[in-house]
């Protein structure tokens, strides 16, 4: 889980540099075995069960893998586990349900990219949870989940759950979730995070709104900061996102025998949702870069302003330099020098010049 401030304008370095030290302990390793990448958690891993088929639904917390099985009938299967970290139990889901040691490993390494496998049995999608905490910071958790014929594993990196409306939905018998299989199953989680999505963007929406009018109104170099640091979220919103649009088109468009054709077209809602989500990323990207140039150009006009204005009184005092320099000569005969109205006469004329050249520059408004 990585969290991003704007107050913090290298924190999406900060993290990277985190994850690429943390990937170098498997140099050496044989693909397939198992090291967990990402933050360093030490609670017990948390496992749900639900099984439902019609008007008939099971919860039930899970303490032991070897204890779950999966009905032979119908009956749908949805375990989500809380938690990537403790190796020893990502081993026993492995052995229990026959999972691949590759797609084991890409559960562990939480800065996996987002994607999807198909393994024959099963379909192995990786996403990326987005939330909002309190303070208004983005976090970012990895979700994985497995697809089979009548069951759905899901693993979350950590607590943090957008899942609470889907088992509302199964607990209370709302809607299509029980009438369907285990590939609706996995629309309802896909589009429950998909749209966190939306809650995120809002949220960025208006934080880059209100810079935009700091910017007009009051460009204080700190504002460079905040464009910097909306910069790095955005482009951290982007890498998570971007690529889920691939594995979602090719879900919709798979032949799998448990994907059944009415269920697609639910896919391919959430996959035009991902394309508007992706199409607003780039507008926010562009606003942000917008308000960059804004910026400068308030600064550059700033700028010009101050050197107009110093060329001007540079300009005035030319002149009057260049009378007050004529009376400054050690000449013996100068007649204005015994004349009593000498001093006020000199006086009187720099003060006609420069109200001269202050009335022709405000008429040609460069004042």
């Amino acid at each position: 889980m990585c969290r991003l401030d704007l107050a913090v304008e290298s924190a999406y370095k900060q993290v990277t540099m985190k994850l690429v030290q943390k990937r170098s302990k498997k140099t050496g390793l044989s693909p397939g075995t198992l090291v967990h990448i990402g933050e360093q958690r030490t609670e017990a891993v948390s496992m749900t069960l639900f099984n439902y088929a019609g008007a008939r639904c099971e919860e039930q917390l899970v303490t032991d893998v070897n204890a779950l099985r999966l009905p032979a009938d119908e009956t749908v299967t949805w375990v989500n586990v809380g938690g990537v970290h403790k190796v020893d139990v990502l081993e026993g889901f492995g052995k229990h349900f026959g999972l691949h040691p590759l797609l084991l490993e890409d559960i562990a390494n939480t800065d996996q990219r987002p994607k999807l496998d198909d393994y024959e049995t099963y379909f192995f999608l990786v996403m990326k949870m987005l939330t909002t905490s309190e303070g208004g910071d983005i976090v970012v958790e990895q979700v994985s989940f497995v697809l089979g014929r009548n069951y759905v594993l899901s693993f979350q990196e950590n607590g943090t759950d957008v899942f609470q409306s889907v088992r509302d939905r199964l607990r209370g018998g709302k809607g299509r979730l029980r009438q369907n299989g285990s590939d609706y199953l996995l629309y309802a989680l896909i589009d429950a995070v998909v749209d966190q999505y939306f809650a995120v963007l809002e949220m960025l929406g208006e934080r880059i709104e209100s810079l935009q009018e700091r910017v007009i109104t009051d460009p204080k170099p700190d504002i460079l900061k905040d464009i910097h640091g909306l910069k790095q979220q955005l482009l951290f919103v982007r890498r998570a996102v971007w690529p889920l649009r691939e594995a979602i088109n090719n879900l919709s468009r798979s032949d799998c025998p448990f994907l059944h054709e009415p269920i697609k077209v639910f896919f391919r809602d959430v996959y035009d949702h991902v394309v508007q989500i992706v199409d607003t990323i780039e507008t926010l990207r562009e606003m942000v870069s917008a308000s960059l140039d804004i910026y400068l150009s308030s600064v550059s006009y700033r700028l010009n302003a101050v050197m107009r204005v110093l060329t001007v009184i540079t300009t005035i005092f030319m002149p009057l330099t260049f009378i007050a320099g004529i009376y400054g000569m050690n000449f013996e005969y100068m007649p204005e020098l015994k004349w009593p109205w000498g001093y006020p006469m000199a006086i009187g004329i720099m003060g006609l010049v420069a109200a001269i050249m202050l009335i022709g520059f405000r008429r040609k408004k460069w004042l």
